[in-house]
């Protein structure tokens, strides 16, 4: 089984669990522990993150949260993951942030989510990295600096970032038609 049908698996699965569990009166906590804890449920997850505790898949049922719309969930499993310099959590909360999900419009921060998850070696980090750079979005316009790096993150693997490059970085070949509005230049 491929890892993005196993992470929908769980994901789903999570959500199920999530609906069922809403009026459970099982979970209960006392000085002891938790009786039958939820294992594959947001709010399993979240109260095990809640409680220091972290797994890997903790981020797929963030990304599951984020597309059933549950976007405060997911900020809050990003957050952490990003705080933790998981790459796939900086690069879904710089998602969040450039979005406007659970919070305020912020390209500032996304874009600097993007750059750290380019640092931390994920070839998405920089071709979003790339692109804030040479959209100017979040941070300063630069279009010799945004294709230098495109060029590192077509090197690093990502076929996205190879087209740009063969497209003569024409943005509009890697960005759907309906984001033009987020990306015109700003007059002021």
């Amino acid at each position: 089984m491929n890892i993005k049908r196993t992470t929908c698996i769980l994901a789903c699965a999570a959500f199920a669990s999530h609906a069922m569990a809403e009026d459970r009166d099982s979970h209960v906590s006392d000085e002891f522990g938790t009786k039958n804890p939820e294992e594959l449920s947001m709010r399993g997850a979240l109260d095990r993150m809640r409680h220091g505790e972290w797994h890997p898949m903790t981020g797929a049922i963030g990304y599951g949260a984020a597309k059933a719309g549950m976007h405060e969930e997911a900020r809050e499993i990003f957050s952490e993951s990003a705080r933790r310099d998981n790459v796939q959590g900086l690069t879904w909360l710089s998602w969040m942030e450039d979005n406007g999900l659970a919070g305020p419009e912020n390209p500032e921060a996304a874009a600097e989510l993007d750059r750290r998850a380019m640092e931390l070696g994920s070839e998405i980090g920089a071709f979003n990295y790339g692109l804030d750079v040479l959209r100017g979005r979040g941070v300063p316009y630069d279009q010799d600096l945004g294709e230098q790096i495109i060029r590192k993150a077509a090197e690093m693997g990502s076929e996205t970032a190879q087209h740009l490059i063969d497209n003569d970085f024409d943005l509009d070949s890697v960005t759907p038609d309906a984001d033009a509005w987020k990306y015109e230049k700003r007059l002021f």
